[in-house]
């Protein structure tokens, strides 16, 4: 289930099944992985409870959201959270996403391609040095210079990289948001019969 979340000024909220004004919004960009968002939210809390319940229960949950959808392809919003009663919980989420995605970083490693077979090498960061290697594959020398990597992944799961930098996008987001003292809105992609 994709999650899409979006500020506006309160006085820009509109009834479902109207679309939210596109003008004057924030939205934070995250990765186009369903599952990154979800698992973002997995260890952080809002208002104690899990943030992903929290979300599922708003959008899931007895009452169904009646605020406008926030473009074509979602459903309509439900209210996250709402300035100023929300502000101390919100910015408490964001500084627990960003302690997450220090924490569950790993080590990073920078990352380069075979330009023949397209063989993917990676160094850790620390050991990173400027080299030349024959592909394991194909013979074809293979320059790791780290100004000239593909960029940095975790060697863990690189799934993690989505997912710490969701939660980054989240903290930033949120903080913003508060700071504008504008209500954050969540919806989910329709599902199509």
């Amino acid at each position: 289930m994709g999650f899409r979340f979006v500020a506006i000024p309160g006085h820009r909220v509109v009834a479902h099944p109207q679309t939210l004004p596109a003008d004057e919004r924030l939205e934070p960009e995250l990765p186009p992985l369903h599952e990154a968002v979800e698992r973002a939210f997995a260890g952080a809390e809002f208002r104690d409870v899990k943030a992903k319940d929290r979300v599922r229960s708003l959008l899931k949950g007895d009452r169904a959201p009646n605020l406008g959808s926030p473009g074509k392809g979602f459903g309509p919003s439900a209210l996250f959270a709402q300035p100023p009663q929300d502000l101390p919980a919100l910015l408490r989420l964001a500084d627990e996403l960003e302690a997450l995605a220090r924490r569950e970083a790993g080590e990073r490693a920078l990352v380069w391609k075979c330009s023949e077979c397209s063989a993917r090498y990676a160094v850790p960061v620390a050991l990173a040095r400027t080299v030349s290697i024959r592909c394991e594959r194909c013979g074809t020398a293979v320059e790791l210079n780290p100004t000239r990597s593909l960029g940095e992944e975790s060697l863990i799961d690189p799934f993690l990289g989505a997912v710490n930098s969701a939660r980054h996008e989240l903290a930033g987001f949120f903080r913003e948001a508060m700071a504008r003292g504008w209500p954050v809105l969540v919806s989910t992609e329709e599902i199509e019969s």
